[in-house]
């Protein structure tokens, strides 16, 4: 029984063996190379290579600028995890070589290869640059070379010792003009703890945060003759919104560091220096950016883009019937500040019933702007046959490798509508009908008293009888009018989208009231813009891809709105298009905002109904 159950626990043992090695030799190879990407001349330093499988045959390349101190020595680590009854298990190879560069400069180590099963692989190429020593940390070390004594100074950390620095990719740009600033911390020091982080503000600029990696590598850098061990905090992306010079505050970050106390006790290994924690306040230097505004000249359809961008428009058909959508789509791909290109202007034929255009952005935040595309759908219904011309469709941007404006067209679309089915037509039928009346054929015979009429009170030729017909027939005619009119305005688009005006910007606002109490500040700014927007496109009849600014103040003043009334809903625009890119607004702005706002539509509305 003995020896069947030893031979048991080896048989599985084997299976178990067996089922990991063939997990492994399917596993896909990676073989990756690592080091720091700066190093001190003369000072020792580890270059790995990483496999996570068995291999063998290791060769290195030619490791020009370096000298082989040691190596390799192999390390060999095994995890295993078990997530929802599934077990994977990963091995890795680690090869370490001890390396020192003797001479200053960059240089570039190529990737080694290995063979894993008959296979060969490859590891990526590294970049090292090899700094000179840092005298000014060698004087000090050896200025402190004495033991300590009640009377060595205490420990404190110099501005040379650790500092925060605000970088600029430029500091010389085009209003609308992407650039980043980055936050980078320098110290000779160990860092213990993290205090207070206050980043400035930065007003005046559209910002959107570049992403950091949470595990960063600290990296050694070079800086003003001195070597620092440097980190990147924050990298935001700004965007400026009007030219000149705009200052950037000093931030402030709170810090504990390890430093040397100045002190010494005896231990069992011998004389050490006392450590002691000091806490340090470091302030980044304020920056002074040159905002450029854009050149004279620009086209009539500029559309507010800044960068480099291409234009890919397409239609979805050339042929269809009447009451049946047709939709647009303008594809705008790049470089630059996509999130805030207007939407370009199509002009549609004036029977074509046109609603509000859809946006779908996809772009991510890198250090050169907003990369990606933003893709707009317009969806317009022909409500009549007939054949039809959409002109030209144009897009104009500042070309940043050119410093010029460029302007980008599609073709004309011609479009062929046939007749289409009046069922999906936005007007409506009415059919009247009339109760019967069911008499029967046999009526019993009356009884009693006869009543007798004179022969010539007849019923016929009579006022009741004539009002009997003339009665229906008035009713008849009002409702045949009075329907004739609700069809003609369900079929006027522009007059019930006058009419509802009103009612949809109340809907909208109550929107715009729920984010309020969310303190949901972009997307409150949003729902108020689009309840402006709407009620002015409803209100006077104008596509929202037609409205701009200046047309709503001409279109109000042909109503006869006075200036005062027209400068508070240019005021509402123009705080909610900044606000939804600015620093967060507070919820008290946000209210007043969303109270003005109710108030002046709901003085437009008294105003353009008694017009």
């Amino acid at each position: 029984m003995i020896n069947f159950l030893q031979k048991y626990k080896i048989t599985s043992f084997l299976l178990v063996l067996l089922l990991t090695g063939t997990i492994a030799t399917h596993a896909q190879v990676t073989f990756r190379a690592s080091a720091p990407n700066g190093v001190v001349k003369g000072e020792q330093f580890r270059l790995s290579y990483t496999l996570n499988q068995e291999g063998k045959d290791l060769r290195l390349p030619d490791l020009k600028g370096f000298e082989v101190l040691f190596g390799p020595s192999t390390s060999r680590s095994f995890s295993q995890q078990t997530i929802n009854g599934k077990t994977t298990s990963e091995n890795s190879v680690t090869y370490t070589y001890i390396l020192v560069a003797p001479e200053e400069g960059t240089f570039t180590i190529e990737p080694a290869s290995i063979t894993v099963d008959g296979g060969n692989y490859r590891s990526n190429s590294l970049t090292i640059k090899v700094l000179p020593p840092d005298k000014a940390a060698e004087n000090r070390r050896g200025g402190n070379s004495e033991s300590g004594s009640a009377s060595a100074p205490s420990a404190t950390v110099s501005a040379n010792d650790a500092f925060i620095r605000a970088i600029v990719s430029k500091n010389n740009v085009y209003e609308q003009e992407g650039f980043t600033v980055t936050f980078r911390l320098y110290t000779t020091l160990n860092i213990t703890d993290l205090g207070k982080i206050e980043f400035p503000e930065f007003e005046g600029f559209m910002v959107e945060e570049v992403p950091i990696a949470s595990n960063q590598q600290l990296q050694m850098e070079r800086f003003n003759g001195r070597n620092y061990y440097t980190a990147n905090l924050k990298k935001t992306l700004l965007f400026p919104q009007r030219s000149g010079k705009i200052t950037i505050p000093s931030g402030r970050l709170e810090m504990v560091f390890s430093v040397p106390s100045g002190k010494r006790v005896s231990t069992f290994f011998g004389t050490q220096e006392v450590m002691a924690d000091v806490k340090k306040a470091l302030v980044t230097n304020p920056l002074a950016i040159n905002v450029k505004p854009l050149p004279a000249g620009k086209p009539a359809n500029f559309s507010n883009a800044v960068g480099t961008f291409t234009f890919t428009p397409s239609i979805s058909t050339r042929q269809t019937r009447a009451n049946e959508p047709v939709t647009i789509a303008i594809t705008i791909s790049g470089t630059g500040n996509l999130k805030l290109i207007q939407n370009p202007e199509i002009k549609f034929p004036t029977n074509f019933e046109v609603y509000d255009p859809t946006v779908n952005n996809n772009f991510q935040v890198t250090t050169n702007g907003l990369t990606g595309s933003r893709k707009i759908e317009y969806l317009a219904i022909p409500r009549y046959e007939g054949n039809y011309n959409i002109p030209a469709i144009e897009f104009s941007y500042f070309d940043l490798n050119t410093n010029s404006y460029k302007t980008v067209n599609s073709s004309e679309y011609n479009l062929q509508i046939a007749k289409g089915d009046p069922g999906k037509a936005s007007t409506s039928s009415y059919v009247n009908q009339q109760n019967v009346r069911v008499e029967q054929d046999i009526r019993f015979l009356k009884t009693g008293e006869p009543q007798y009429q004179y022969k010539n009170s007849f019923f016929a030729g009579s006022i009741g009888y004539w009002l009997w017909y003339l009665i229906p027939l008035i009713l008849f005619v009002v409702f045949y009018v009075f329907n004739r009119k609700i069809a003609k305005e369900n079929a006027n688009v522009a007059l019930m989208r006058t009419k509802k005006a009103n009612k949809m910007a109340i809907k909208r606002l109550k929107v715009a009231e729920k984010y309020l109490k969310a303190h949901d500040k972009e997307h409150f700014y949003d729902e108020v813009l689009r309840a402006l927007w709407g009620y002015f496109s409803d209100k006077l009849s104008i596509p929202v891809a037609n409205l701009t600014k200046d047309n709503i103040e001409k279109e109000l003043s042909n109503y006869g709105i006075g200036n005062e009334l027209i400068g508070k809903f240019m005021q509402i625009l123009n705080t909610c298009e900044f606000a939804r890119y600015a620093p967060a607004e507070s919820d008290a702005a946000m209210d007043k905002l969303y109270s003005e706002t109710v108030e002046v539509i709901g003085e437009m509305e008294s105003k353009l109904k008694r017009k």
